[in-house]
C-alpha cells in the first residue's frame, strides 16, 4: 500500500479522506490532528467559537458526506438539539444554525469516513493531539515530524490540510486579539469600551460572545428580539468600525443550486482572456454589465450602469447605503429579505452577482497587475459583499445590541491609525482620537507566504527555491521543489488565496479536498495560473 498522511483533519482534511475512500483504492492513511478531537474544524469547534455564533452556510449548501446535513440534524435527540435552541420543527435546509453543530456534523461524519475506509480495506491510523512540527521532501517520499520528536515518520505522499493559520507574531494579550479565534472565547471580558476591527459576521459574532457575558437576549410576544444587560455591566459599550462604516446585508433567497448564466459563459470568458491581459478587466466587466442588463434592466437603468467602468461600479454598489444610517439601512434590508424568503422571491442583480462572483474568479490569474489592483479595489468589493452576506439572525441581535445603548457604527476612512499601547487601543481618525480598553481584530484570514509557513524544513525548501508563494500545481501539488512534484500536496487556505482571492468556505474544501485526493490517485502537475501578488 502506498503510505499517506494528510495533515489537518478538520472539514478540508475530511473531503481529501473521503475523496480517497470512494475511489477504493486502499491505501495507508495516517492522520494527524493538533487538536485533542479530529474531525471538526477549527471555526466549529467549542474551544473557539460559542453557542451563540452562527454559521453562514445552511444544509443546502454544505457538501454532504453520505448524508446531508439537515439528515443528520434529524436524527439526532431533541435533547440534544435543544442544547443549542433548536426546535426539530423548524428544521429546514435553509436554516443558518451554531457553528459548534457543524463541528459535531463533521465529527460524526469523519467517524464514518474512518469506518468505512477500515471496511474497505484501509489501513487507517488516526493520532490526535498530534501536530506536524516539520515537514520535508526528499527523493524517497515525504518526511513528517510530530510534537518536535527527533526522528520524521516516511510517507511516499502528503496532504496538507491545516485550514486557518493566525502567524505567530499575532500572539494575543488581554488588551489585545488578533482575531476572534485567538483567546476571546476564554477570556473574561469587563464592562468596558470595546472595539471591533471588522463589521462582517466575525466582527458581529466577536461582539456577541462578548455582550453574552454581560446580559442575555430575549424575544417580546411580537418576535422582536431585545437584549438585556446586567446592571453591573452599564460600562459597556461596543464599536464596530471599517475604513467604509458600511454592515453586511442578510442573506437573501434565490435558487439553489444555481442556474447557468446567460452572457457571462465559460466560452465567453475564454474568448475575453484569449485576447490578452491589456484591457482584460474592461472587456469582462463589459460582459458583466451585458449580463446584469439582461437580467435585472430596471436596476441597471437606475444605477445607470452604461455610465459606470470597473472602477466606478463598487461606488455605485454601495452608494445608497452609505447614504443611510448603517443600523437603519440594516432594519430596511431585513425586512425586505424575510419578505423575499416568505414568498421566495429572488432579487435578480442579487443572483446574477452571486453567480458571477466564482467564475469571474478564473480571471483573476490572467489580469495584468495594474488590472489585478484596480479588481481588488473596485469589483472584488462587491462581490465579497454580496457573498458575504450574513444570517437574518445577526443582524437582528445588531439591532438588538444597538437599541440597548451598546452597540455603535465608526466610518474609519482610509488615513485612519492604530496603536496598541499596553494597556488600551488607540484609533486615530479624521483628526479624532478614540480608545478603547479591549481591541479585537476580526477582519479575518489574511493572505499567507511561504515565509509563514509552519513547517521549518519546507519553508526553508520553498525559500530557497526564490518562491514567495508557494508554486501550486492545478491539482493543489507543489511544483517546486523538485523533490516536493508529486509528493506534497497543499491545501492550506491562506496560501491559496493569492490566486484564488474569493477562496472562503466549506464548498472550498470540499473542491479542494478532492482535487488533493485525484493528485494521489491521477497526478497532472500542470501548474496553476499566474498568481494574484499582494501590492
Amino acid at each position: 500500500m502506498k503510505k499517506v498522511a494528510i495533515v489537518g483533519v478538520g472539514p478540508t482534511g475530511i473531503y481529501t479522506l473521503h475523496a480517497l475512500v470512494e475511489h477504493g483504492e486502499p491505501l495507508a492513511v495516517q492522520l494527524y490532528e493538533q487538536a485533542e478531537e479530529a474531525g471538526v474544524g477549527m471555526p466549529y469547534n467549542s474551544d473557539n467559537t460559542s453557542p451563540h455564533m452562527l454559521a453562514n452556510i445552511a444544509s443546502i449548501e454544505i457538501p454532504p458526506i453520505y448524508i446531508t446535513y439537515l439528515t443528520w440534524l434529524q436524527n439526532q435527540s431533541d435533547d440534544y438539539l435543544a442544547q443549542f435552541g433548536v426546535e426539530r420543527t423548524s428544521l429546514h435546509e435553509r436554516q443558518f444554525l451554531p457553528r459548534v453543530l457543524l463541528g459535531d456534523y463533521y465529527r460524526d461524519r469523519f467517524l464514518a469516513v474512518m469506518e468505512k475506509a477500515r471496511e474497505t480495506g484501509f489501513d487507517v491510523s488516526l493520532y490526535e493531539s498530534s501536530e506536524v512540527t516539520d515537514l520535508r521532501a526528499d527523493d524517497h517520499g515525504v518526511g513528517l515530524w510530530v510534537n518536535h520528536a527527533p526522528q520524521p515518520v516516511l510517507v511516499d505522499f502528503a496532504a496538507i490540510a491545516t485550514g486557518h493559520l493566525w502567524p505567530e507574531e499575532d500572539t494575543s494579550s488581554r488588551p489585545y486579539f488578533p482575531s476572534p479565534w485567538t483567546g476571546l472565547m476564554d477570556a473574561a471580558i469587563p464592562a468596558c469600551r470595546v472595539g471591533i476591527l471588522g463589521t462582517s459576521l466575525s466582527a458581529i459574532d466577536a461582539a456577541v460572545a462578548v455582550v453574552c457575558q454581560h446580559g442575555a437576549f430575549t424575544t417580546d410576544a411580537d418576535g422582536e428580539l431585545h437584549f438585556q444587560r446586567r446592571p453591573q455591566s452599564q460600562n459597556l459599550t461596543l464599536t464596530l468600525m471599517s475604513r467604509t462604516g458600511v454592515l453586511p446585508e442578510a442573506d437573501f433567497y434565490c435558487p439553489l443550486p444555481y442556474e447557468p448564466l446567460d452572457i457571462v459563459t465559460d466560452a465567453a470568458l475564454e474568448q475575453a482572456i484569449a485576447q490578452g491581459a491589456k484591457g482584460l478587466l474592461d472587456r469582462v466587466f463589459s460582459l458583466i454589465v451585458q449580463e446584469l442588463q439582461h437580467t435585472a434592466p430596471g436596476w441597471c437603468e437606475q444605477i445607470a450602469l452604461e455610465q459606470l467602468t470597473a472602477d466606478t461600479f463598487a461606488d455605485a454598489w454601495f452608494a445608497e447605503r452609505k447614504k443611510h444610517d448603517p443600523f437603519a439601512w440594516a432594519r430596511l434590508n431585513l425586512q425586505e429579505v424575510e419578505r423575499n424568503k416568505q414568498v421566495q422571491h429572488t432579487v435578480p442583480w442579487r443572483y446574477a452577482l452571486l453567480r458571477l462572483h466564482e467564475v469571474i474568479e478564473e480571471v483573476v490569474p490572467h489580469l495584468e497587475d495594474h488590472d489585478r489592483m484596480r479588481f481588488k479595489r473596485g469589483l472584488a468589493r462587491v462581490f465579497i459583499d454580496n457573498y458575504a452576506a450574513i444570517p437574518s439572525e445577526s443582524i437582528r441581535r445588531l439591532l438588538a445590541l444597538h437599541e440597548a445603548g451598546l452597540m455603535e457604527i465608526l466610518a474609519l476612512g482610509n488615513e485612519y491609525e492604530r496603536y496598541d499601547e499596553p494597556t488600551k487601543t488607540v484609533i486615530v481618525h479624521h483628526g479624532q482620537r478614540r480608545e478603547y480598553d479591549i481591541f479585537i481584530n476580526a477582519r479575518g484570514q489574511k493572505p499567507l507566504k511561504s515565509k509563514d509557513i509552519p513547517f521549518p524544513s519546507l519553508r526553508h525548501q520553498l525559500l530557497a527555491c526564490g518562491d514567495d508563494i508557494p508554486d501550486i500545481g492545478e491539482d493543489y501539488t507543489l511544483l517546486a521543489p523538485e523533490a516536493a512534484r508529486g509528493r506534497i500536496a497543499f491545501g492550506g487556505l491562506p496560501w491559496l488565496m493569492h490566486d484564488r482571492p474569493f477562496t472562503q468556505g466549506l464548498t472550498a474544501s470540499a473542491d479542494i479536498g478532492a482535487a488533493m485526493a485525484q493528485a494521489l490517485i491521477k497526478p497532472t502537475l500542470n501548474r496553476r495560473r499566474k498568481l494574484w501578488e499582494e501590492a
